[in-house]
């Protein structure tokens, strides 16, 4: 039954639409709006080279073009299960709004859910038309979380990655599950020629990935390294993209010692505060919900950021400024991930699907 005011929703046939539409039709002129299974949002995704420009696009936007809230949440019962709103605004560039993107994500976390063969992360996008905020599409959010996030690390590793030939770095990657796996082609991308060092607490998850990298046939090597301080001592550039536990912060900060780059996808599980207090620059995706974090107790002992991605990626992009430096250790990257993010991977992936003839029209 259905609570009072709400409307059911049914699919439409894409006849009922005609061989075409735009969004606004899909919003106020048939009353419909697309939804794209996770397959679906796969098919449509952009390259690897485009998806690092979205994540540009989506850092510089939350310098002065968006609005962005910290993640609001609720906490289920089954033990460190969360659920997120990520509502999010930006701005375009035509005067009438018709160019701004408006909409949230829904995400769950319920860690549980390995032992039953479920996801662990569940997620769904809703975009919102602009102007009269009426639904615009419904996307599984599962893929588009796995490619923003590690586009977003590719905007980092391309605007700081160390110096000389890719086939001298090593490159580490803490972790082994979806995000790991997202990460393969920004790395294979952007650090072709280098070798792999691959971590995880599941040996077999890590081989497995190993042999995918060497399938890609962008690195020099992959090797698997159980011990994740083994794994971490004498890399250039780190990643780490491990589940969130009770214990954070759970690396010495001595096997960063050879580290020119960090990019901490898991806030505070690996790295700790004296990293980020001697980096040479401490940069995160937004101030505002890493400093609403940091007050709950996560990032205890973090220092101020130095600059956000987007800021950086204003004041020069590929040379970060001299002033905003801080210690002689690493460049450290924290991104918490921002709906902002999210909005302009289901923009862009709705565009495609529609040409692509992808997804089911709901009408309400």
């Amino acid at each position: 039954m259905l609570a009072q005011g709400a409307r059911s929703v049914r699919p439409v046939a894409v006849r009922e639409l005609g061989a075409s539409y735009t969004h606004a039709q899909m919003a106020i002129g048939t009353g419909a709006f697309l939804y794209l299974t996770a397959a679906e949002v796969e098919q449509a995704m952009p390259d690897v080279a485009a998806r690092i420009q979205l994540a540009k696009r989506a850092m510089t936007a939350l310098v002065a073009d968006a609005e962005l809230p910290p993640k609001i949440g609720v906490h289920p019962r089954p033990d460190q299960s969360f659920a997120h709103a990520m509502p999010a605004f930006v701005r375009g560039a035509a005067a009438d709004g018709g160019a701004d993107l408006l909409g949230m994500k829904w995400v769950t976390g319920f860690p549980g859910n390995r032992t039953a063969g479920l996801p662990a992360v569940a997620a769904t996008i809703l975009l919102s038309d602009p102007q009269t905020g009426l639904p615009r599409a419904l996307l599984d959010g599962g893929p588009i979380t796995a490619h923003r996030t590690a586009a977003v690390s590719g905007a980092a590793i391309e605007t700081w990655k160390p110096g000389g030939t890719p086939g001298s770095l090593r490159v580490t990657l803490v972790g082994a599950g979806v995000q790991a796996r997202s990460h393969l082609s920004v790395l294979g991308h952007l650090l072709e020629g280098s070798s792999l060092v691959i971590s995880d607490r599941h040996a077999d998850r890590a081989e497995a990935l190993a042999q995918e990298a060497v399938a890609m046939g962008c690195f020099s090597g992959a090797s698997v390294v159980t011990d994740p301080v083994q794994a971490i001592t004498g890399a250039h550039v780190v990643v780490t993209v491990v589940s969130f536990g009770p214990d954070r912060q759970a690396i010495p900060a001595a096997a960063f010692a050879e580290a020119r780059l960090i990019v901490a996808v898991d806030y505070d599980m690996c790295v700790p505060a004296t990293v980020a207090a001697s980096a040479q620059q401490f940069v995160v995706d937004e101030r505002g919900q890493f400093l609403a974090n940091r007050a709950t107790g996560i990032f205890a002992g973090y220092p101020e950021p130095a600059s956000t991605i987007g800021e950086a990626l204003r004041n020069g992009g590929e040379t970060p400024s001299p002033a905003r430096r801080n210690g002689t250790g690493p460049v450290l990257v924290t991104h918490l991930g921002v709906g902002v993010a999210d909005l302009v991977f289901a923009d862009a992936v709705l565009e495609r699907a529609a040409s692509l003839g992808l997804g089911t029209p709901l009408a309400t």
